[in-house]
């Protein structure tokens, strides 16, 4: 049965192989069931029921991945999309978290029709490569922020408007250790470096009497509070056509990215570099992110933590199932989620940051009517805190400076258009 569904012989791979694949896979993402949790809280949802949500997105929509596409991708709700989710629209923009979740839900289903239509690789070739760089890059910077205000690292000013904590207190000199080690033991190729890091992290501060004991393992917590809660008529607000528009881009942009990357690290592109079964790959990140949203959580993508396990030889959607299971088992695991502290979480953000900020590396710096605005889209997300502002910017910029260099024709329409909805969204809304 699993040679005719995942045809392993023809990928040249074996169960075991796929098994070991897929336990590596979710090693290096299961810190996601705990940072998860703690950002969605903020926003003033049930962490118990973010938590569970977050197990069955990541487990629905990677079987998906699995068994329909048959990639050894893995998904999970996204980091940086869920701290937009929080910090950006719940808090930046006083909307409702009932709201922010049918925000993500139009923006999935608006994911699963650009999925079915011929349109879909038109609609990401349009966009400028800096500026899709950049976006990832922006991300990253903003979840840097995050990550060294919830240690305690950063702190605000009100001169400076941003200043630095106590670095000498206990918590902080944690937060830092835990980041330190999450990049050595990468380094070392260590499996599961974020979520080892996080629960030492979490064991020395309980030791430590920093944060008080919790449990282990119990049945799962009721997914009441947030099943179904999602407000999708508050998201047709006009207000927030611009959430949408962050949401679905963002996330179109980077499970594009993911898709591609992680196949050409496994050897599944074709010999025009093309990735067969797009479509259906496409289709299982968008219908995940519309599950999501129903269960209660921000956007579900896939991960590029799914190169791990490609590493250790996963080829097919094996992988991804044996990381399905194991998100289910991980439903047991909520006392430890509740356990575990901001210090222990944050660097896990931090350092994700890092991976995707080494994307500016590849801008084009010879050439500033292609960095410039790349830049400007970047710098912008963790200085307005906002992904959507840091996207308008950044689309802003580039029609306006190709038009003025005389380079009008080599920008598209779609972005002529993208930029000027902007433009109307930062005059007539904001």
């Amino acid at each position: 049965m699993l040679e005719s569904t995942f045809k392993l012989s023809e990928h040249g791979t074996t169960v075991r192989t796929e098994v070991l694949a897929g336990i590596t896979t979710f090693l290096t993402m299961a810190y996601i069931m705990f940072v998860n949790p703690m950002i969605l809280s903020d926003a003033g949802m049930d962490p118990g029921a973010v938590f569970v949500a977050t197990c069955l997105a990541a487990a629905i929509g990677t079987a998906i991945m699995g068994l329909y596409a048959n990639y050894p991708i893995a998904l999970a709700p996204g980091m940086g999309l869920n701290a937009y989710f929080t910090y950006g629209v719940v808090l930046g923009m006083n909307y409702t978290w009932q709201v922010a979740l049918g925000a993500v839900f139009l923006s999935g289903v608006l994911f699963v029709i650009l999925s079915l239509l011929p349109v879909r690789e038109w609609v990401v070739n349009a966009i400028p490569r800096s500026l899709k760089i950049a976006i990832s890059a922006g991300i990253g910077l903003f979840l840097a922020i995050i990550g060294m205000k919830n240690a305690g690292l950063v702190v605000d000013h009100p001169a400076t408007l941003v200043g630095l904590g106590d670095i000498t207190s206990a918590a902080v000199l944690l937060a830092c250790a835990g980041f330190l080690a999450m990049v050595i033991l990468d380094h070392l190729r260590v499996p599961g470096a974020i979520i080892l890091s996080i629960l030492g992290v979490t064991l020395v501060g309980v030791l430590m009497g920093i944060s008080p004991p919790g449990g282990i393992m119990s049945v799962p917590p009721s997914l009441a509070p947030t099943l179904m809660q999602l407000d999708i008529m508050g998201a047709l607000n006009v207000g927030l056509i611009a959430v949408v528009f962050a949401f679905f881009f963002v996330d179109l942009f980077d499970t594009a990215g993911t898709l591609v990357g992680v196949a050409h690290r496994a050897g599944l592109l074709d010999e025009q570099g093309r990735l067969p079964r797009l479509k259906k790959a496409l289709m299982a990140d968008s219908v995940a992110t519309v599950v999501g949203s129903g269960l209660g959580t921000s956007t579900t993508t896939s991960y590029i933590e799914s190169a791990a396990g490609i590493r250790a030889g996963g080829r097919t959607g094996l992988t991804a199932c044996v990381v399905a299971v194991l998100f289910l088992l991980g439903l047991f695991f909520s006392p430890l989620a509740g356990t575990i502290p901001a210090y222990a979480t944050a660097p896990a953000l931090v350092y994700v940051a890092c991976l995707m900020a080494r994307g500016l590396a590849e801008l084009d710096w010879e050439d500033m009517t292609e960095s410039a605005p790349g830049v400007i889209a970047a710098i912008s997300m963790p200085l307005t805190f906002s992904i959507a502002n840091g996207i308008g910017f950044g689309f802003i910029s580039y029609v306006v400076i190709k038009v003025a260099t005389g380079q009008a024709s080599k920008v598209s329409a779609a972005v002529y258009v993208i930029g000027a909805a902007f433009v109307a969204k930062f005059v007539l809304i904001s």
